[in-house]
């Protein structure tokens, strides 16, 4: 039997937070009560930071990584090496390259993995958009960063395909990062001597 709420507010507020992934109907109301104890300025605040972001969030015109501006802090950042690209799943995979402090060139944002059973199919990432990137002659070496899984290496070996007529140095992560392994949640330590240690693409088995 569904709990029964004292207010239709207090219900619908609920229902909004458990839409969210990982929070149940338990946790949402825990949530909610804790937002209604706080002075309306603080719910204001936590409201309108979510709905400037989704208003005002850019996607960078180049690497289409989550940004503020038209081209990212990454991007437009002189000091790192504009012909090494990083091609990563997602932004969650950037900032998990970053925090190793290993890594000094740019990203390349796919948007996702190539998975048949999901219906994401070539088309659906930015894959066309990184062979662009690389005909333009500056990108000398694409480092295959995705995660371990059979849809990443599909999706490794589709853009290996895809560059094939390009010379640019094709690299992937050392399998430091255990096989099945998603990058987002790989320790520091081993994505970092994955990716100091990276190897060449097609010397592997």
């Amino acid at each position: 039997m569904n709990l029964q709420y004292p207010s239709i507010l207090l219900e619908k507020a609920i229902d909004e937070f458990a839409k969210l992934p990982g929070i149940g109907r338990k946790t949402a109301l825990r949530l909610v009560l804790h937002l209604l104890r706080q002075d309306r300025a603080s719910v204001d605040a936590f409201g309108n930071a979510f709905i400037q972001l989704k208003h005002g969030v850019k996607y960078c015109t180049v690497c289409h990584n989550i940004s503020d501006t038209d081209v990212c802090q990454i991007c437009s950042n002189p000091s790192r090496e504009a012909a090494t690209v990083c091609v990563v799943e997602n932004v969650r995979d950037v900032m998990a390259v970053e925090a190793t402090q290993q890594f000094r060139g740019l990203y390349h944002v796919l948007g996702g993995v190539i998975s048949p059973m999901d219906g994401v199919g070539p088309n659906d990432l930015e894959i066309d958009s990184l062979v662009k990137r690389v005909e333009e002659g500056v990108v000398k070496e694409v480092v295959l960063a995705l995660g371990t899984t059979m849809e990443g290496d599909t999706t490794n070996f589709y853009i290996f395909r895809k560059l094939a007529h390009t010379d640019v140095k094709l690299t992937m992560l050392a399998r430091g990062v255990a096989i099945g392994d998603e990058l987002e949640y790989t320790d520091e330590v081993t994505l970092g001597r994955s990716i100091v240690n990276r190897l060449p693409f097609n010397a592997l088995p």
